[in-house]
């Protein structure tokens, strides 16, 4: 049965050094807010995981969580580099970061893979394409029925998955709908497993195209209100474009950088609730519309 707990003791609990972490959402439903508690509570040498790593992973890497990153496409959306994810590549700051690249179909296939509990996944994938020269993990297999040469690529089971949804009930629960990835096939191949929601409810009310993962799939929830933020959250919030923008001029540079990390992560440790929720991403910069009103934090 998923515990019902804070953010901050579920990460405090969940995450560990060393760990492989993913945290997944495609555009949609993206953990932010769990991706600044990892910050502010230092955890390091992690191996992060994730289809698309975008600006939450920027803010992972120049603070130093991470020693490796497995991915299909990193950037910020829409706007262009992740310069801090650049500058642990070509310049190993804050620390060395090792690299591993697939294909987004690799990359969701490996995660079916961990969550049917097999081995390796199989895939017409990666033809044409020099990544099998510089990946590892990326390997040709003979199909034994009609001898076709395909590509195989070894399960990802993280230690920990985290996820955004938009519900859960006090059973623990998860609904999410909307634009939805691989969150379900995270979740369902890791060892542990976080979801933070928009809201928890006495009862979950069916939703269109939705996803359930069961209380007995998910090892903590935790209420945290906008923190897919800059995300979307459909039904909750809307995208932030100008923060991603925005996020541009602070990661650029490693001053800048630091900055924001000292403002707005660690220096927010005092200002969390007694329940110990994170506070809202830069809570100054939100532009939210919750159901039908528009919420400026």
């Amino acid at each position: 049965m998923a515990e019902i707990t804070s953010l901050r003791d579920a990460v405090a609990q969940l995450v560990h050094d060393g760990d492989t972490v993913a945290l997944e959402g495609f555009t949609h439903l993206i953990p932010h807010a769990a991706g600044q508690e990892i910050i502010r509570q230092r955890r390091r040498d992690l191996t992060l995981v994730r289809m698309t790593p975008d600006i939450v992973y920027d803010q992972l890497i120049g603070a130093g969580c991470a020693k490796k990153l497995i991915f299909s496409w990193g950037g910020n959306p829409g706007v262009g580099s992740l310069h801090r994810f650049r500058d642990a590549v070509q310049n190993s700051w804050p620390v060395p970061l090792e690299i591993e690249e697939h294909s987004h179909a690799g990359m969701a296939n490996r995660y079916v893979a961990g969550a049917s509990g097999l081995p390796f996944a199989v895939l017409r994938g990666y033809r044409g394409t020099d990544l099998p020269k510089h990946t590892d993990t990326i390997k040709t297999i003979t199909c034994p029925f009609t001898g076709e040469e395909l590509a195989a690529v070894p399960a990802i089971n993280p230690d920990v998955s985290i996820i955004h949804a938009q519900r859960a009930d006090r059973a623990g629960n998860v609904q999410m709908w909307g634009l939805v990835g691989v969150q379900k096939e995270a979740v369902l191949a890791a060892k542990r497993s976080l979801v933070t929601v928009e809201e928890i409810v006495d009862e979950l009310t069916p939703m269109p195209g939705q996803v359930i993962l069961p209380t007995w799939a998910v090892t903590a929830v935790a209420e945290v209100p906008n923190g897919a933020h800059p995300s979307y959250a459909a039904g909750y919030s809307e995208r932030d474009n100008e923060y991603y923008a925005y996020w541009d001029s602070i990661g650029r540079e490693r001053d800048s950088f630091q900055r924001w990390l000292d403002e707005k992560v660690f220096g927010t440790e005092a200002a969390t609730s007694d329940h110990g929720e994170a506070p809202l991403v830069d809570a100054d910069r939100v532009r939210v519309s919750r159901k039908t009103q528009e919420v400026a934090q």
